[in-house]
């Protein structure tokens, strides 16, 4: 409906507004004090699409704030270039110049900018008078009409939320196979062995299904607001050393040397559960990530008020393209290798929700084939620092 306004009002002649004829003989009211075509211009000016209108030469004759955003130019110098010259771009050209023939056209335009290529909808649309009212007249092109919105976000999105299914899917078939294969023989064997064997097996593969079930259900409640904190003092050692040993069958199945390290005692307020959920997960993703041989270090201190927990190994390490984004939504650093170590992707971003939640921070710092270190820092109540 918007386009289609834009495109009534812009079909007009590209000549001065007439002039109201004497012999009307109703005062405008207050509200209609400022003629439509100014107002109907102001708008087009704050919309958040972009409008730039050219003439039947390909010269801007009119452009918004948000066009000279898309496209980097200055509004007040941009006026009567040519369409190349106020944006570069090769594919724009060419529809500018299909328009101007009378052909409009639609579809995604790949901008370069400082932070990166943004890709916008950049429609083109011819602007003509009305034929004559002759039989086979053909309208007269008087200029092109670019509508240009930003779908850099959105596509993102889109391409995270393809691609976390397909992920996801991946880590619940797994386990579902291997389990059905497990009770299989189990049903066929005529032996107490295989019940020995796979039904252990068949139990792991349960809790891995109900441990990345309720990832999804954190956080699906983290993204709606959902995420309460129970705030109590805790001692954050108490909270951290049976986690940390709760991890030893695994480490050591790993041949993986788990450490805790409590440089002095950290007491502060906080949601003790939590935070026993942002050490299982920080814990969890340096241990699948850390190969045999390797260790993983938990170290809890106090600093400058702030509770500080970090995560350390000595695994693989994290690119570092990808280090910026390893906190988003969905986000996996590379999706063949986390499927081989069995990652869903939705840990980080769990930690970093439940962290803000509690006015803190968390960063990390890699390289990659030499380690992680994740950095926790939660503010510490006044009456617990230091304690």
């Amino acid at each position: 409906m918007l386009v289609g306004a834009i495109l009534g009002f812009a079909a007009r002649p590209l000549t001065a507004r007439r002039v109201p004829e004497e012999r009307d003989p109703a005062p405008p009211r207050e509200a209609e004090s400022k003629p439509v075509g100014d107002r109907f211009d102001a708008l087009v000016r704050a919309l958040p699409l972009g409008v730039v209108m050219l003439d039947a030469g390909g010269r801007v004759r009119f452009a918004n704030r948000a066009a000279a955003a898309i496209f980097g130019f200055e509004v007040s110098r941009v006026i009567g270039m040519h369409a190349i010259e106020a944006a570069p771009s090769i594919e724009l050209e060419r529809r500018v110049a299909s328009a101007l023939l009378g052909e409009a056209s639609m579809g995604p335009l790949i901008v370069a900018g400082k932070t990166g290529n943004r890709t916008y909808a950049v429609s083109v649309y011819p602007l003509a008078d009305p034929p004559p009212d002759v039989n086979g007249a053909a309208e007269e092109i008087r200029g092109a009409l670019v509508l240009a919105e930003d779908q850099t976000e959105i596509l993102a999105l889109e391409t995270a939320r393809q691609e976390f299914l397909t992920n996801v899917s991946h880590e619940l078939r797994t386990p579902l196979s291997s389990i059905k294969l497990m009770l299989e023989t189990v049903n066929e064997s005529p032996d107490d062995e295989a019940r020995d064997i796979f039904v252990p097996q068949a139990l792991a593969q349960v809790d891995r299904l109900a441990s990345l079930v309720q990832r999804l259900l954190e956080q699906a409640r983290t993204e709606s607001g959902v995420l309460t904190l129970n705030v109590t003092e805790i001692d954050l050692e108490a909270v951290a050393r049976p986690i940390v040993r709760s991890f030893d069958p695994q480490a050591a199945a790993k041949n993986v040397r788990m450490d805790l390290r409590a440089e002095r005692p950290v007491l502060f307020e906080a949601d003790a559960e939590r935070i026993a959920q942002v050490l299982v997960n920080l814990i969890d993703n340096a241990l699948r990530f850390t190969p045999s041989g390797g260790s993983v270090t938990t170290s809890l201190n106090v600093d400058s008020g702030y509770a500080v927990i970090a995560v350390s190994d000595t695994g693989i390490g994290i690119p570092y393209r990808d280090l910026p984004h390893v906190f988003e939504r969905f986000y996996v650093v590379d999706r063949s290798r986390a499927r081989a170590i069995s990652g869903a992707g939705l840990g980080l971003s769990i930690v970093k929700q439940i962290v803000d939640a509690h006015g803190g921070s968390v960063t990390a710092e890699s390289m990659l084939g030499s380690g992680t270190k994740f950095v926790v820092r939660i503010p510490v109540a006044q009456s617990a620092a230091g304690r």
